[in-house]
């Protein structure tokens, strides 16, 4: 197997993204901190503060969670961290009022990310998103058009666009060294284990679980949903494909010219688990574009040494097969001998491989598109996961999930970002908001 850390043709992209890791090439100003306030201060929004921290250039002055129970924690990691004391809230809306931040980490469940970014952007805050943007695809449109008016800079949390090997795997495709692709499989097969499905409750004491479920349905609290269960429960998230899908239908739509698919079926449902969540435990979609076929596929058992790989996506081309991962990098492999009857060419040498570069805290490369964010906020430039380029992958999900709802297949005009000839379909391009919560309108 040869590694393709050597080869000059990766150079470029390789370097590129140890730069971004690097904030003071960047020319910043040694003393200017960026006043950053963190919503949602759960799991992943302390990862992402914890490395606006390490850039040395913000500081921490709000934060802002509906659970005292993980806010209060969260901001006493902060004040251990920095010497400095937050400022504490329950409402986004009040913390916009008067702190008057510049940053705004948006770390909520997916069913607040719309309207705490439009608050955010209209604030005149900057603002860096979790992926997937939106819960509804019109959410998603009326983000961009939020960031585009305030002309804020909105960076969401797809920094796959920034792991070393990711970017040296789009220009190894991009260079036609997999030949044309027809065919892009995308997936996840993971080894859950069902969770207990505990009765509804009253919520903890710290806990205002009428807000946590703000604009979507108030439903009775269960522990499944709350904390960091909530993507299997479709008021408020989209399932599997929404949290893990939308990673490797970035990295599709990253390496094509095309931005939409034309056509999107789904099928799925509860195959194995009978727990109280209501997203699909096993699901699969098909995306067509003009020049080659995507699927998606996701099941929460059976991830087992039977497959080679457990998630990524593999991009199925005339010279070989790529595999794009996570932990396990990216391999090419090149097809056997046309000329050998047993199909059995050994071909080892011939396999091209590049390791992943991720930090250790739940590998990912968060830094990277950190430093990248607050670039673009120096030079009002589009960041590299731009608001625009994240609703489009959302809207990958998003459609696949609206495909599974209806049970057909859907047309899809990427341009008027409507689904052609169905009304049925485009009145699931967004739902009603529970009062007193407004639906962003355009």
């Amino acid at each position: 197997m040869m590694s393709l850390s050597r080869r000059s043709f990766l150079k470029g992209g390789v370097a590129a993204s140890v730069a971004f890791a690097a904030p003071h090439i960047l020319g910043a100003e040694k003393d200017k901190k960026y006043r950053t306030a963190l919503i949602g201060t759960g799991w992943w929004g302390m990862n992402i503060a914890r490395e606006a921290l390490k850039s040395g250039e913000c500081k921490i002055v709000a934060m802002c969670d509906v659970d005292k129970n993980i806010l209060d924690p969260a901001a006493s990691e902060i004040e251990k961290l920095t010497g400095d004391k937050p400022a504490k809230y329950n409402d986004y809306r009040e913390l916009l009022d008067k702190v008057k931040p510049e940053i705004v980490i948006n770390a909520t469940p997916d069913h607040w990310h719309a309207l705490i970014t439009i608050a955010a952007c209209k604030a005149g805050a900057d603002v860096y998103v979790e992926k997937p943007i939106s819960h509804t695809i019109l959410e998603g449109k009326a983000m961009v058009k939020t960031a585009q008016d305030t002309e804020r800079v909105v960076q969401v949390g797809t920094h796959r666009r920034v792991s070393p090997h990711c970017i040296s795997a789009n220009k190894f495709l991009r260079q036609g060294n997999a030949g044309k692709i027809g065919m892009v499989r995308t997936f996840v097969h993971s080894n859950y284990t069902q969770r207990p499905s505990p009765p509804d409750e009253k919520p903890p004491e710290g806990l205002d679980w009428d807000f946590w479920c703000g604009p979507a349905p108030l439903r009775p609290f269960n522990k499944r949903i709350h904390p960091r269960g909530f993507r299997q429960f479709l008021d408020f998230a989209n399932g599997q494909l929404a949290d893990w899908g939308i990673h490797w239908l970035d990295q599709v739509l990253w390496w094509t010219e095309e931005k939409y698919p034309k056509t999107v079926y789904s099928t799925g449902s509860k195959n194995i688990f009978s727990d109280i969540a209501d997203a699909p435990d096993t699901q699969v979609v098909v995306y067509e574009f003009d020049s080659f076929t995507c699927t998606w596929e996701h099941r929460f058992y059976a991830g087992n040494p039977a497959e080679k790989h457990s998630i990524g996506c593999y991009f199925y081309g005339t010279k070989g097969t790529m595999h794009l991962g996570w932990r396990d990098g990216w391999t090419f492999y090149p097809p056997p001998d046309e000329h050998d009857d047993h199909n059995k060419t050994d071909q080892t040498a011939q396999i091209l491989h590049e390791d992943p570069k991720t930090h250790t805290r739940d590998e990912h490369n968060i830094p990277e598109l950190w430093t990248d964010f607050i670039d673009a906020i120096k030079t009002r430039r589009k960041p590299i996961c731009d608001i625009e380029i994240g609703h489009r992958s959302t809207n990958m999900s998003l459609l696949g999930m609206l495909s599974l709802k209806l049970g057909r297949s859907i047309k899809w005009d990427g341009v008027k970002e409507v689904v052609i000839g169905d009304e049925d379909a485009n009145k699931l391009l967004r739902r009603d908001y529970r009062q007193p919560w407004v639906y962003p309108e355009l």
